[in-house]
């Protein structure tokens, strides 16, 4: 009996296939509407920690008339400042107003920054004018706005011209100082990296000196934007007839200090929407600078 032994066949070896690729339709898209489940959390969360002391101030407001802990004929609660607020919304007196005192005001904002940026300019990069006006700015400079508010409505009358001279004249330096300041301290590797290209002035001046003075510019305007609220504000309670100070003022001697209360609450906040308004400008024109902080 013969036996027929046949070799085995050899193991198939297969190699395992790569994972299939996926296609651009399957991928998650990496675009905003990817990013934006992930950035609406922590921007309620930005939000909320930010409005955290605002609310508790107006809490304390608020509660601590009821409490009697301090005279609610002198700070009233903040129900009350609210239905003051829409009273004067109603009649009317209150648009009148913010749109008198935000006319002067917007108008010397921007004469300061139209004169100021361009003279900070040409101060801080050209020597000669430098000599020739510092002393000057010196002795104006260091002269408080309020203090010359008389000799302004003395030579320029107690009309509108007076009102934006004085604005003009107190938003003027914070601009010009800081942009005298910026073109003066711009770091000094770029200037030698730019000159080592053999830049002309003018491209030099173009291409390095404005774009690094932009941050502190903006600075001096955020400054003044400030200013210029404040100083009006005094000017109006002066010698106005229309105007947010103006209403502080007559409500004020009329003992209507609910609406007088209106009056502050207004002024705050058309000064931090305004803030606002130039730090959304300034990282508009501020966007290469690299982000600081987590």
């Amino acid at each position: 009996m013969s036996t027929d032994v046949r070799p085995s066949a050899p193991p198939v070896l297969t190699k395992p296939r790569p994972p299939a690729a996926v296609t651009p339709a399957a991928a998650k898209p990496a675009g905003p509407a990817a990013r934006r489940p992930s950035r609406l959390p922590r921007l309620l969360s930005s939000a909320l920690t930010k409005s955290v002391a605002i609310v508790a101030l107006l809490a304390v407001w608020e509660t601590a008339p009821r409490l009697q802990l301090v005279d609610p004929t002198f700070l009233p609660p903040f129900s009350e400042v609210v239905d003051a607020w829409f009273g004067l919304l109603d009649s009317g007196q209150l648009a009148t107003n913010t749109q008198a005192s935000l006319t002067r005001s917007l108008s010397g904002f921007g004469l300061s920054v139209a004169i100021g940026v361009p003279l900070g300019l040409l101060i801080g990069w050209y020597r000669p004018i430098a000599d020739l006006l510092s002393p000057m700015l010196e002795l104006f400079r260091n002269t408080a706005a309020l203090a010359l508010l008389p000799v302004f409505v003395l030579i320029l009358g107690i009309g509108e011209t007076s009102k934006i001279s004085i604005v003009l004249y107190a938003c003027i330096w914070p601009v010009l100082l800081n942009t005298i300041s910026a073109v003066r301290t711009v770091d000094p590797t770029l200037l030698r990296l730019a000159r080592s290209l053999n830049l002309s002035p003018f491209r030099l001046f173009q291409k390095v000196i404005l774009p690094a003075s932009v941050p502190t510019v903006f600075t001096g305007i955020r400054l003044a934007g400030a200013v210029s609220i404040l100083v009006l504000v005094a000017a109006e309670m002066v010698g106005a007839k229309a105007g947010l100070g103006y209403l502080i003022n007559a409500s004020q001697f009329n003992f209507a200090i609910p609406q007088m209360y209106a009056g502050i609450v207004t002024i705050s906040v058309i000064g931090v929407a305004f803030n606002q308004l130039l730090v959304a400008l300034e990282r508009r024109f501020t966007a290469w600078r690299a982000p600081v902080g987590r």
